[in-house]
């Protein structure tokens, strides 16, 4: 081995030293290892297709810009910090699918035991089973307030925006919708429309996570992945985003969503089971907080994704991409995008700012950095 193999070797080491240092042992689970299209940009490219069908209202110039931040792929985490809600869980009223009853695996197999990045998830599933739950109705609003900063590469050159102000509400109502829900931007508020196609209205789904859609999924970690690879759009491979790290990205944006407590946990779970799933002891947020991190290297696209975790409570804190090698869009460091989660929140009506401190309010740990 070579003195720069023996150092990079010893970096690794103390890296997960570090994350192993702030963890108890972990809880095993009993089901093996193994491994979906980040949702496809919610919120900020259904604004853009609003505008191209003509249903959206004359856009400000400080609107968001297309997330073209990745190599013909669209980066997903705006997607998520307009969704930051990571561990929050609410209860609905009336039907919440079969999760509620059924519980994530608490088991592991020895590989994944001796898996740092496996650990800490272990850590976070557990910490969003004990997070208290709040009621959400079907003719509420789930709001989230949080910062974003994002690169536009309509110019095929990675440009890196300021830091922006970012509300959303977004409908819970069951069965396909024409209406979204509204987004408010730096203080200017547009509609959120049907996505492009969906004549009919978008159904709940991987578009359009609405909380009964969550509970009815799986909360075993195994069959969770295997329902999540089997909807990722082969497309991602050819745009060129690897397989896995699609999978990876589409629960980041899951997490960011009101859900109950199981499935949280099991999302968590089947994280720690994608391959090249590691820490990232050094990750901050888009207003500088630093917590203990969960990231995953494409090397398809040449980019890596993290997200971040309070060192307390393992309430999430935000989410950070950029770029890990020189390409036509940027140099290696290069910020793809960033956000920090601020307050999410269960209103009555879309536009409605919420109740500061109520039992359906909730805000991630140290937000002021």
């Amino acid at each position: 081995m070579t003195t720069h193999d023996t150092r990079r070797s010893q970096a690794r080491r103390t890296d997960a030293d570090e994350i192993a240092g702030l963890l108890p042992a972990p809880a095993e689970w009993d089901v093996p290892r193994e491994q979906y299209l980040h949702r496809k940009e919610l919120l900020m490219r259904q604004i853009d297709r609003d505008q191209a069908l003509g249903h959206a209202q004359t856009t400000p110039s400080t609107r968001p810009s297309r997330r073209l931040l990745r190599p013909a792929v669209m980066v997903p985490v705006t997607a998520l910090a307009m969704g930051a809600v990571a561990l929050t869980v609410v209860t609905a009223t009336g039907n919440a699918g079969h999760s509620a009853t059924a519980g994530p695996s608490q088991h592991a197999t020895t590989s994944d035991t001796m898996r740092p990045a496996a650990a800490l998830l272990g850590r976070i599933s557990q910490a969003a089973l004990k997070t208290d739950a709040i009621a959400v109705h079907d003719d509420q609003f789930t709001y989230r307030r949080a910062k974003i900063r994002e690169a536009d590469l309509t110019t095929n050159e990675a440009e890196v925006g300021p830091l922006r102000d970012m509300e959303t509400w977004e409908s819970q109502k069951q069965g396909p919708q024409l209406k979204l829900g509204v987004v408010r931007v730096d203080g200017e508020t547009f509609p959120i429309n049907a996505e492009l196609g969906d004549e009919h209205g978008t159904p709940a789904g991987l578009s359009r996570p609405t909380y009964r859609w969550l509970a009815a999924l799986p909360t075993d970690p195994d069959k969770l992945l295997t329902y999540l690879d089997a909807k990722t759009p082969k497309t991602a491979k050819v745009r060129g985003q690897g397989h896995n790290q699609a999978v990876f990205e589409q629960i980041g944006s899951l997490i960011g969503e009101v859900m109950p407590p199981q499935t949280a946990a099991a999302l968590y779970q089947a994280a720690a089971r994608i391959p090249g799933v590691e820490p990232a002891p050094q990750a901050h947020d888009a207003i500088g907080r630093r917590g203990v991190g969960i990231a995953r290297d494409d090397a398809a696209s040449g980019t890596r994704t993290e997200w971040i975790f309070d060192k307390d409570d393992l309430a999430l804190l935000g989410t950070r991409s950029y770029l890990i090698k020189d390409t036509s869009y940027g140099k290696k460091g290069t910020l793809l995008s960033s956000s920090a989660v601020l307050e999410h929140a269960v209103v009555d009506k879309a536009g409605q700012e919420p109740t500061r401190n109520s039992a359906h309010t909730s805000m991630p740990s140290r937000q002021n950095s």
